[in-house]
């Protein structure tokens, strides 16, 4: 009898690997393929036009004409741009101002519609929502419209109820266009940021309020020891979209304000569209564009910082 030849053990182990290997692979590609939609978008709508904009900071670029490299000098004139300076700090005041009332109003309307067992919650979910689904360009219109001097409704009941003399011209003050501005947003955005929070705070346990309030935590207790720490990744996508919503300003002030009176309402990004499309500076608005994605990434990144936990985790 021939001798039955011994395969080497390591050779069983790699032939019983490779169809577990292979299924695995499969998996790999076909879940590569399922991504591939939204990779294509992601380089064809961010990455590419995000290149081209660099590439463009680098020359004086005319809307019509020839284009001519320059280097940072587009650059060096934006820190040297009173205008740029100013719209900057206009931009944060407003980012600054508006950020917590978002933030402390959504809170307050997550708390009322919490308990769905409520007579009228849901009602008064939808409500509050409701302003959502309006875009910014549509608020920002009817808005307008309601507050115009001569047609205005809220002017109108204003001036009938005798709670002002003569209608309102907030476009002729900053301080008012700023109200009137704060106002529509606070109104537009609210319904929003309401379902994010309303959506933590569902997420946590009624059983660990049971055993605090066993414990004794209560009140003020029970909000800054159970709920905040619980709501911090919450607290952190809500206040991430606030801040670089407010930074990224421009569709209300263009159309309600639209920059003024005496560009005092100017935002970075109303700065952008001037440049590039009203003045015809392509390139110059190219490199502001690359400074607003900058700063928007510091602060995003200093946001996450600021909010991560104990163990450095965001």
């Amino acid at each position: 009898m021939f001798a039955q030849k011994e395969v080497p053990q390591s050779h069983i182990f790699q032939n019983a690997a490779l169809p577990k290997f292979r299924k695995n692979n499969r998996k790999g590609y076909l879940g590569f393929l399922f991504i591939l939609p939204v990779l294509a978008i992601m380089v064809f709508f961010f990455v590419i036009p995000l290149m081209m904009t660099a590439w463009m900071s680098f020359f004086k670029w005319p809307m019509f004409g020839k284009t001519k490299f320059i280097g940072w000098m587009n650059y060096t004139n934006i820190f040297q741009d009173d205008v740029f300076w100013h719209a900057l700090k206009f931009t944060f005041a407003y980012a600054l101002i508006v950020t917590p009332l978002i933030f402390i109003l959504s809170m307050f309307l997550a708390s009322l519609v919490k308990n769905s067992g409520r007579p009228g919650v849901a009602f008064f979910r939808s409500i509050y929502f409701l302003p959502t689904v309006i875009g910014f360009g549509t608020a920002s219109i009817l808005w307008k419209w309601l507050l115009d001097i001569r047609f205005g409704l809220l002017n109108h009941l204003a001036v009938s109820l005798n709670l002002v003399e003569s209608p309102i011209m907030y476009q002729d003050s900053l301080s008012m266009s700023l109200i009137v501005v704060i106002t529509m947003v606070l109104w537009k955005t609210l319904g929003f940021n309401m379902i994010l929070l309303l959506v933590g705070l569902q997420g946590i346990s009624k059983d660990i309020y049971h055993a605090a309030q066993v414990d004794g935590a209560v009140g003020w207790r029970r909000l800054f020891y159970i709920t905040l720490p619980l709501m911090r990744r919450t607290f952190m996508l809500t206040l991430i979209l606030s801040v670089t919503g407010s930074l990224l300003a421009f569709d209300q002030f263009y159309i309600m304000t639209n920059g003024g009176p005496m560009d005092k309402t100017l935002t970075s990004v109303f700065l952008i569209y001037n440049n590039s499309f009203i003045n015809g500076r392509l390139g110059y608005g190219a490199a502001l564009s690359i400074i607003q994605l900058l700063i928007l990434m510091v602060v995003s990144i200093l946001q996450i910082w600021l909010l991560r936990d104990k163990e450095g985790r965001a």
